[in-house]
């Protein structure tokens, strides 16, 4: 049990700086300052009390941001799955990757999707641009479908395996399911002992989103209920 003196320090200003710092550096390494922006709008709409008690969030139970509520972030990219797998340059060598990479998927590629799901050991995540930043916001913000997510999909295992991945990272998402394109997919080729990672895309049914399914009545009141917003690696604009 924490005694006095250490609650007030680990809720101090300055503890609780370092720890909104430490997100940022989080954010900022993945290359996505645009996101951190809407969560730091989030901070900034919240008091000094609600800051503390999220910090102790094993100690202080029922206590949220008021600034954070479900649906307050909405995105809109390209879905993949990430399959990834430890492995050796041989591996890459089959492919002709190199170590450290990434890449679209051409001709060659596409045989390693399947190949990499039945390796031993192999991980599946939610992935992609956008839907990567809706799951870190869901870990820094700590409120189940705080985020929204949609993207295009196909109907296939792939997909289904995708969405268990995003709701289980807390994130709420509405797939436009593709009859004649199949999941986008990643592979993550881990080499070195996990120093080394090379990533192969490929886009399918991503590529093949349409403004239609942010008409469809539920999902556009999702839209509208947002209060911020990202979207990235689409060919349309939002008007």
């Amino acid at each position: 049990m924490l005694s006095t003196h250490m609650l007030v320090k680990e809720t101090s200003p300055k503890v609780l700086a370092r720890k909104r710092e430490k997100e940022r550096e989080i954010y900022l390494g993945l290359g996505n300052a645009a996101v951190w922006k809407m969560v730091n709008s989030c901070w900034k709409e919240a008091t000094t009390e609600q800051l503390m008690a999220r910090a102790h969030g094993s100690q202080v139970q029922g206590v949220m941001l008021s600034a954070v509520f479900e649906g307050s972030l909405f995105g809109v990219g390209n879905p993949l799955l990430d399959i990834a797998v430890n492995t050796d340059s041989e591996y890459l060598k089959k492919y002709e990757l190199e170590a450290n990479n990434a890449i679209l998927a051409e001709k060659k590629h596409e045989p390693m999707y399947k190949e990499m799901a039945d390796m031993e050991g192999v991980e599946y995540l939610a992935g992609g641009a956008t839907q990567n930043s809706m799951r870190v916001a869901q870990w820094i913000l700590r409120k189940k479908h705080c985020a929204t997510f949609m993207g295009s999909v196909g109907k296939d295992d792939f997909s289904k395996t995708l969405e268990q991945k995003a709701e289980e990272a807390g994130v709420k998402v509405k797939y436009q399911k593709q009859d004649d394109h199949p999941t986008g997919t990643c592979a993550v080729v881990i080499t070195k002992n996990g120093a080394c990672r090379s990533l192969v895309a490929n886009l399918a049914a991503a590529n093949h989103f349409s403004k239609s399914h942010l008409d469809v009545p539920e999902n556009k009141a999702l839209m509208e209920k947002a209060k911020f917003y990202y979207i990235s690696g689409l060919g349309f604009m939002l008007t």
